[in-house]
């Protein structure tokens, strides 16, 4: 894979993602806060945890960011051939009940902040991840890996962090547009 490859495969992906999640703030408020079933969350509550979560997964990819900028770094020493950006357990990540797993209390939604401020949030978040990807278009986002727990991922790079912190926001457009779904089969 190359340098350019990467760059416009999570480029394309993360704003095709957050493009997606971003026309949902423009539903009919009835849609937005129908609970399909029981405990089940509502399309405003998916939203916000998205947001939280995207929170906290920009934490990490700033400091990663910041730690593969400062490390020395020759583009041409660096094996693209071997590269992969895309593993099972990372492209499982975008399908909505692919596997199990609890999150922590921080990402759960309360319910407290207002609509337009998630909106806001998630709208600055993908502007921050097309920031990251332009100071890292050399390939420097190969050069720092964090633990990524979840699904037993393993370690990734901050490219790879991005393309987790997009297919989150994907794997929950399912959520999304179940709920829309049985919405419109109650009410019509």
């Amino acid at each position: 894979m190359t340098v350019d490859c990467i760059l416009r495969t999570v480029e394309r992906e993360t704003i095709r993602t957050f493009s997606m999640l971003d026309g949902w703030f423009d539903e009919d408020h009835a849609v937005l806060d129908f609970r399909p079933e029981e405990k089940a969350w509502t399309a405003r509550e998916i939203l916000e945890h998205v947001m939280l979560t995207s929170s906290y997964l920009m934490i990490l990819i700033d400091k990663g960011s910041a730690k593969a900028l400062k490390q020395p770094f020759v583009k041409e020493d660096f094996d693209w051939e071997q590269y992969t950006l895309f593993t099972k357990e990372l492209l499982d990540i975008g399908d909505h009940k692919s596997f199990v797993w609890d999150r922590p209390d921080h990402m759960e939604p309360k319910g407290d902040v207002a609509i337009d401020c998630i909106r806001e949030n998630m709208r600055a978040q993908l502007m921050k991840c097309l920031d990251h990807l332009d100071a890292l278009q050399n390939g420097e986002g190969v050069l720092y890996r964090t633990t990524m727990t979840v699904n037993s991922i393993g370690k990734l790079d901050v490219y790879q962090y991005i393309y987790f912190l997009a297919l989150h926001g994907r794997r929950h457009l399912d959520q999304l547009n179940y709920n829309k779904k049985e919405y419109l089969q109650i009410n019509t």
